[in-house]
This record gives structure tokens, sequence and C-alpha cells, in this order.
């Protein structure tokens, strides 16, 4: 069996990932996610945990938030590790600032995950437009919703809802084209 595996900065993005992942993942394909206890966590041991995985067939997605760093350099260096793991089949995917940013590229689902009324109107103002460049997406989230939002619950409630075709979240389409592409690898 095909394995896809996840490793994740987080378990916000691992509950993101098991609502999203039914609607890109055919049956036949076994995912697994490795969560780490935040961005060094997974930064001083993917190299290792790569290394290690033993299970044929695989493809790897590693996924982490940028913050307050440069996307370019981040992914840089993750790409590094991942090639100093001596694997093939990997690749990088970075949340332009956070992962917040992909829930607030889809307004809607925010209001179905969350029960919030009246949120999508408001795609289309300026703030939701580009949500990438937003400098703290989780804090205009919670606002957005009126403190309903936090990391974990939030994310397990949103991630199914979110349209793999519609969002404003670039770093959140590319992941969804970074899927696919490791899929059709697999």
């Amino acid at each position: 069996m095909m394995t896809l595996v996840f490793f994740l900065e987080g378990p916000s993005e691992k509950e993101m990932l098991h609502g999203l992942l039914p609607k890109l993942i055919p049956a036949g394909i076994n995912v697994r996610y490795l969560v780490f206890r935040g961005k060094q966590d997974l930064e001083k041991n993917l190299v290792r945990r790569l290394r290690g995985w033993q299970l044929p067939d695989s493809a790897f997605m590693v996924m982490r938030d940028q913050d307050a760093g440069d996307c370019h350099q981040i992914k840089k260096k993750l790409v590094e590790y991942c090639r100093a793991s001596g694997k093939t089949g990997w690749l990088v995917r970075i949340a332009c600032r956070e992962m917040e940013s992909f829930f607030l590229g889809d307004l809607i689902a925010v209001e179905q995950g969350l029960g919030v009324n009246n949120l999508r109107g408001r795609q289309h103002s300026r703030i939701f437009r580009n949500p990438d460049v937003l400098a703290n997406p989780a804090v205009e989230l919670k606002k957005l919703t009126d403190q309903r939002y936090n990391k974990l619950s939030g994310s397990r409630a949103i991630g199914p809802h979110l349209s793999i075709e519609n969002n404003r979240s670039h770093s959140f389409n590319a992941l969804i084209a970074g899927i696919r592409r490791l899929v059709e690898a697999i």
C-alpha cells in the first residue's frame, strides 16, 4: 500500500489535514502524520526521522509555518534537511505566515466550521483578499470570530469545510497542488 507521510510542526496542522485530505486522497493511499512539538523540534529531528522511515512506497510532505521568518530561507533550510536524509519523494510547503491564513482564505469554511454567521461577505474586503500577507492571521481569525477560534478545535472544525478549489491563500493553493503532485507520483 502506498503511504503519504506528513511531517508537521504541531497538532493543529494534523487536525486541519485530517478534515481536508479525504477530498484529495484516493482510496488505497495510507496517510500518516508525524507531529512535532513546534518548528524547532521539526527542524532538529527531520533528517533523523526521514532517514529512519522504513515503510516502502512512501512519499513525504514537510509543512511548517513561516511565522516572522523569511519564507525562502525557511524552505531552503528544510529542503537541505530533506536532501541530507537521503530520501526521495518529498515536498516542502510553508504556510505564509501561519496556517490560519488558509482559513482566512476561505471564510465560508470558517462560517460553516465555527457556526459564525455573515463571514462570507467579508471575503472580498481588502484585508481578506490576500490573507498570506497578514502579519498575524491567528489574531485576525480570533477577532473575526469573536474569540470562537482556537488552534486545535478550530482546525478540527474548519478543515473539513475548506474548499480545495476556491481559497484566497496562495500558500494553501500551493499545499493542495503539492499534495496532488505527491499523490500522482505514488
